[in-house]
């Protein structure tokens, strides 16, 4: 090529407009541009492909023959022409025969010619055809021609989509192209249907073709400071990212907000007469071809962080740096994103959040559990969605199976509809049963209480008809603040919630933070251990950073002013870290009651979530007035098995005999000493699962607010009795499948198991 990538670039572009002005049939212009494309670059062949009924048709060309035009075609996926539009990749051949996907088509006449390049012409995130280039002699081309090659296609693209040449590129991206499901990882449960919403849109550039390079480049260049600004004050004092992974995100996001080469590419496609949004755009595509190339999944990811601050800059660069959050959500909405942080979900309006689908997303990030709390499906993990949906497209969550339907046809959404009806029926079951009292059918009392974390939680007290706050996760307001929560601050919001329970019970588990749980504002407080849930976290931590720990205690002290104030302590694994942690909190009553008056009383209790401490309760008992199960990090540490791990999902069972005998010992012992036990985690939210608590002697739940309605209908259709006495039998020889034979036996005495 005797010109610079920029110089060719630009000299046809200038000639593109022309062309495509002036007045003759589509034909006609499709023909002069690949004459002029061809001259420009010195090509002895140039031929455009146009997406049209499904196919890739040869619809213009200089250098092959003529007679092939609207006569050769190609299915998506076939030839090489048929690969780079499938893939939306860039092919680049010395000799084209060799590719494997080569297929030959005698009709062209293109057995002279050996080279071979070709670009995919993309509008809004859709190829919509090809445009390609051969010589006879075998040579790969040069990293500028094929540079040139991807902005002639880009500017190619809107010229053709604006002449109506191919199938459906007048309509936006994703419509039409018919229903489509998709997978991921569950995260939150539950149903919901809506259109699809983007967290941050992406922004689709309508003008290609730049006027005054120079006030582009100043746009670019402003662009990158202020997202550069941006990135400096996330280290200072936003949440940003997902448990575990702040710095190295921070880190990776600041090598590439600070990399020349990123700019000075953008700046050549500027040179090239480019507008600042055509140009990131440019470099993005080139970004989004490398990637289909690199097999290094480290390499991959780190591409995946370029993709995110590409979109950053395109939405500074044309002002459209709002979420969907700030403009507000016009209708029933299901969230699409990358991630999310707790904060910027907590700024949707529930009542028209129905769900959110994350590219990526955790079962222990910050975002699902404050998700749970809200009672919004969640499905993480699920690839690619943010170009396979659309703005407005009909999507259909089911959290329960971790599934989706993108743009779904009748019958599939009226079975969908079908499905969800049965649920309401099964929550209007559920109301109707609200205000009668948890109690089997031969007289066993029990209490279901919920879970909770945010101020609102409250409310749903009434709604479920729960008999108190069996755990609130005071850590809640850690997560979603941006700077470490003061005493005030603690005691708004501990006062909020005893307000809203009124005589209903409210049990306070003191800070879990550290491990998993990282705080971009607390950098000490970061384990980089492989596992982190068994490292520095909760009361460990807390003993250790007593200020903090006074801070709270002193702030539920003066919150709980003449009621009884119930409070418990996390990760113990040894009774001395128990007897340090009261002892803290009750210096901390003792210089309260000095100055002010103080609890009615104080409760103390415990939470067993390291196994070790099930050795020690008979030195614990004495001193606690309730024990606490967290069955979550229970179960992960007596099977060894992360449950964060998608893998190890279902290496585990709550029903397995050795948890519930494990559970059934801590019960006798509990029960023994007059102490009562309570469960407090996802174990005690499944109804058959609850039913085999109920069998070891546990009759206390601490549940999510939509647990309540189903558990309490199992409870009133059970006989403990009964219960207690098969699964005593079962623990004497266990079945292979204890799940099994519990449903079954549930089935045939009439249990409302689900």
């Amino acid at each position: 090529m005797p010109l610079s990538a920029a110089t060719s670039a630009r000299e046809i572009l200038t000639g593109l407009h022309d062309v495509m002005a002036k007045r003759g049939s589509a034909q006609a212009k499709l023909d002069h541009v690949v004459d002029l494309i061809a001259e420009a670059m010195g090509s002895e062949v140039c031929s455009i492909y146009l997406l049209r009924a499904g196919a890739l048709e040869l619809s213009a060309t200089k250098g092959l023959n003529k007679s092939a035009v609207h006569v050769t075609r190609l299915a998506l996926g076939q030839g090489l022409v048929g690969t780079i539009a499938n893939e939306e990749r860039i092919l680049n051949l010395a000799e084209a025969s060799s590719h494997p996907a080569f297929a030959y088509r005698p009709e062209t006449g293109e057995e002279a010619f050996h080279s071979f390049a070709g670009v995919p012409i993309i509008f809004r995130e859709r190829a919509i055809g090809v445009l390609a280039v051969q010589h006879a002699e075998p040579r790969a081309y040069a990293e500028v021609e094929i540079e040139a090659l991807q902005t002639v296609a880009m500017v190619l693209s809107e010229l053709i989509a604006g002449a109506r040449l191919v199938d459906g590129a007048e309509r936006r991206r994703g419509q039409g192209e018919g229903m489509i499901r998709l997978a991921g990882l569950k995260l939150v449960a539950g149903m919901a249907r809506g259109h699809a919403v983007f967290h941050q849109p992406r922004v689709v550039v309508e003008h290609t073709v730049s006027e005054d390079p120079e006030l582009e480049r100043a746009r670019v260049v402003a662009a990158f400071r202020k997202m550069r600004e941006q990135i400096e004050q996330w280290t200072r004092e936003a949440e940003f990212g997902t448990a575990g992974e702040h710095q190295e995100i921070l880190e990776t996001y600041k090598m590439f907000a600070y990399d020349e080469g990123w700019v000075r590419r953008i700046n050549t496609a500027i040179d090239s007469g480019l507008t600042a949004e055509a140009a990131i755009e440019r470099v993005q595509q080139r970004t989004r071809a490398r990637m289909l190339e690199i097999d290094d999944p480290l390499l991959k990811e780190r591409m995946h962080d370029l993709e995110d601050l590409s979109n950053r800059l395109m939405r500074i660069v044309s002002g459209r740096i709002g979420t969907a959050a700030q403009s507000g959500l016009a209708r029933d909405a299901v969230l699409i994103a990358r991630n999310l942080g707790p904060a910027e979900l907590l700024e949707y309006d529930r009542r028209r959040l129905k769900a959110v689908v994350l590219e990526e997303g955790s079962l222990t990030a910050h975002v699902t559990i404050v998700a749970r709390a809200m009672g919004v499906p969640v499905i993480g993990r699920v690839k690619d969605i943010g170009h396979i949906a659309a703005e407005g497209d009909a999507v259909l969550v089911d959290g329960n199976q971790g599934s989706l339907v993108v743009r779904p046809t009748r019958p599939i959404a009226s079975s969908f509809d079908n499905r969800m009806a049965m649920s309401q029926k099964r929550r209007a079951e559920y109301a109707a049963i609200r205000g009668l009292p948890a109690v089997t059918r031969d007289g066993l009392q029990t209490t279901l209480m919920v879970n909770a974390g945010l101020a609102e939680d409250a409310a749903t007290l009434d709604a479920t008809g729960a008999d108190g706050i069996g755990l609130f996760r005071t850590e809640f307001q850690f997560l979603v603040s941006a700077a470490l929560p003061g005493r005030d601050a603690q005691f708004k919001l501990y006062r909020q919630v005893l307000d809203a329970a009124g005589e209903r019970p409210v049990v306070f588990r003191t800070v879990d933070i550290g491990g998993d749980k990282a705080l971009p504002y607390l950098n000490d407080i970061r384990d980089e251990a492989e596992n982190p849930a068994m490292g520095w976290r909760a009361l460990r931590l807390s003993l250790e950073r007593t200020a903090l720990m006074k801070a709270q205690a002193r702030a539920l002290i003066e919150a709980a002013e003449g009621r009884t104030l119930r409070v418990m302590f996390p990760m113990i694994s040894e009774p001395w870290e128990y007897e340090e942690a009261r002892a803290l909190f009750e210096a901390q009553v003792e210089w309260v009651r000095e100055r002010r008056q103080g609890p009615s009383r104080i409760e103390y209790g415990a939470m067993l979530e390291v196994p070790s401490l099930a050795e020690m309760l008979d030195q614990l008992l004495p001193r606690i007035d309730f024990l606490s199960i967290g069955t979550n990090d229970l179960t992960q540490f007596l099977f060894a098995a992360d449950r964060a791990d998608p893998r190890l999902a279902l290496r585990y069972d709550w029903l397995s005999p050795a948890i519930l005998r494990f559970l059934r010992r801590v019960a006798r012992e509990a029960s023994a000493a007059g102490v009562p036990v309570r469960v407090c985690g996802e174990m005690g939210g499944r109804p058959l699962e609850a039913m085999a608590l109920i069998g070891i002697g546990i009759s206390n739940f601490s549940i999510t607010p939509a647990a309540v309605g189903p558990v309490k209908a199992m409870v009133r259709s059970l006989d403990a009795s009964a219960i207690r006495t098969k699964v005593e039998q079962l623990l004497a020889r266990p079945p292979r499948d204890m799940r099994k034979v519990l449903g079954d036996w549930a089935k045939r005495h009439g249990v409302a198991v689900g």
